[in-house]
């Protein structure tokens, strides 16, 4: 997962809060409504959110915790074991070296390169 900067999401996060009170302050004005929907706008795409309410809570959790707690947290996952599975391999897994069943150069040897 690609994620920005620390520093520039705090930055577009700022951006997102300012244009936030300026909305709230004068509801009437379309440029600060304009400028409060862009700054949203950024931070979902900053933060690969659909709407600006997730985008915001993603943006202050990923700014709050250490990157590899953020990525575990989007995730759902824990961390994997790098342990060498046992037991029999799924059907169609070709032994390590060897050529898959079924595949074209099993069906025509005639036709696979010799070096």
């Amino acid at each position: 997962m690609l994620l920005p900067a620390k520093n520039e999401v705090a930055r577009q996060l700022r951006r997102y809060r300012m244009w936030e009170r300026v909305m709230l302050a004068a509801p009437a004005d379309t440029a600060a409504r304009d400028h409060f929907e862009d700054s949203g706008y950024t931070l979902c795409v900053l933060m690969g959110k659909r709407c600006a309410r997730e985008a915001v809570a993603a943006a202050e959790r990923y700014l709050q915790t250490t990157l590899p707690a953020y990525l575990q947290e989007q995730t759902g996952q824990t961390r994997k074991s790098r342990a060498v599975p046992h037991g029999p391999r799924p059907s169609g897994v070709p032994p390590r070296g060897g050529r898959a069943v079924g595949t074209r150069s099993a069906q025509f040897p005639s036709r696979v390169r010799r070096r």
